[in-house]
């Protein structure tokens, strides 16, 4: 129990680390909400993951009310889409 307890406090510790050696750079964020402005969207930047070489965007709102997550590939180009 107590090794549990131990491995259990470790990878507490360890996840905010972790997530922050995947931060996406903020020059990669603004490029992003750029292109979700030019297409009429908008999402919470915290939604976007790195995901295959590229991104997940998750909960795009776009004109119209509709909501999408969009991937992209590593350049930024749109891959795929699925309306939520």
């Amino acid at each position: 129990m107590t090794r549990i307890l131990a491995f259990a406090l470790t990878a507490l510790v360890a996840a905010p680390s972790f997530a922050a050696s995947h931060a996406i750079p903020q020059e990669t964020v603004d490029k992003i909400t750029a292109m979700l402005t030019e297409m009429k969207c908008q999402m919470d930047p915290d939604d976007i993951e790195m995901e295959d070489g590229g991104y997940e965007l998750d909960d795009v709102i776009c004109e119209g009310g509709r909501q999408f997550d969009i991937e992209l590939d590593a350049d930024l180009n749109e891959v795929g889409r699925r309306a939520e």
